[in-house]
């Protein structure tokens, strides 16, 4: 059965579009496929989830729009144009918080902006207002180690936004986080979202982080890595405790469980039998 990539293409003009990417790896001495004619468009200020079984090449997808790894075939663009690097549009956050221990929470903040040459005072009110955007004004002084692994993350994540991209590339920020505190922070990214528009993906291996948090829910299948399905999320903003236990949201859940957990090899959902 020939396989098809489900339609992905958002309304509004695409703020990342992949086009046909293919990433190979030598390992081995043997080229192993990463990925293989990946097809998506992401719009401006759009919030998307990606999801996928280990080893499906969320990551490595991920990389390739942050400019730390080059496609071997196809085309990565952000605003129309390819990515051949790191650029200051796309902030990056991964799982590791990435911080400099030896720095402050405000001196952290504040690097990127020290770096693209803005002025003491600039610096400051910049990183003060991003501090007390994601909670942490009582702890501006504070080094990293002081500081929970929820708060490190918040920590990187308003360092993210100081500099102001118009991308943020997200690498299961959340994934070493108790139950709990990726709960607050999962409120917490779609409040600062909503205040502060940005383009989002958001990689994760958990369902109801996925489907909690996104416009749409990417779902990729392994061997080789490809787009299996595309969900949208008919979910109202602000998403709520309420939310999370709507059967609206029990049954998108649904899907994109089945989704992830019940792919038929080499075949996309949208040709898969039922």
């Amino acid at each position: 059965m020939t396989t098809t990539t489900p339609t992905n293409t958002p309304t509004a003009t695409a703020k990342i579009s992949v086009r046909d990417v293919r990433k190979t790896f030598e390992l081995k001495g043997e080229e192993f496929v990463a990925i293989e004619r990946v097809n998506l468009d992401i719009a401006d200020n759009e919030f998307v989830t990606v999801v996928g079984p280990s080893g499906c090449g969320k990551s490595t997808l991920m990389n390739i729009l942050a400019g730390l790894e080059t496609p071997t075939a196809g085309h990565a663009l952000v605003d129309g144009t390819d990515v051949s690097g790191p650029g200051p549009e796309r902030g990056v956050i991964f799982q590791q918080y990435a911080l400099f221990p030896w720095l402050t929470v405000r001196k952290n903040v504040e690097f990127g902006l020290k770096v693209a040459g803005l002025s003491r005072a600039e610096r400051r009110e910049r990183a003060d207002y991003f501090i007390r955007m994601v909670g942490l004004e009582q702890f501006a002084d504070a080094l990293p180690k002081m500081l929970s692994g929820g708060m490190k993350q918040r920590c990187a994540i308003a360092r993210a936004y100081a500099v102001n991209p118009s991308i943020l590339l997200m690498d299961e920020p959340f994934g070493a986080l108790d139950a709990l505190t990726r709960v607050k922070l999962q409120e917490q990214l779609l409040d600062t979202w909503s205040r502060e528009k940005r383009t989002v993906m958001f990689i994760t291996h958990d369902v109801d982080e996925a489907v909690f948090l996104a416009n749409r829910v990417v779902v990729m299948a392994a061997r080789p890595g490809r787009i299996y399905d595309v969900i949208d999320v008919n979910l109202p903003y602000p998403r709520t405790e309420d939310v999370r236990l709507s059967p609206e949201f029990g049954e998108l859940r649904n899907r994109v469980w089945h989704s992830v957990y019940h792919q038929q090899p080499g075949v996309a959902a949208g040709t898969a039998s039922n």
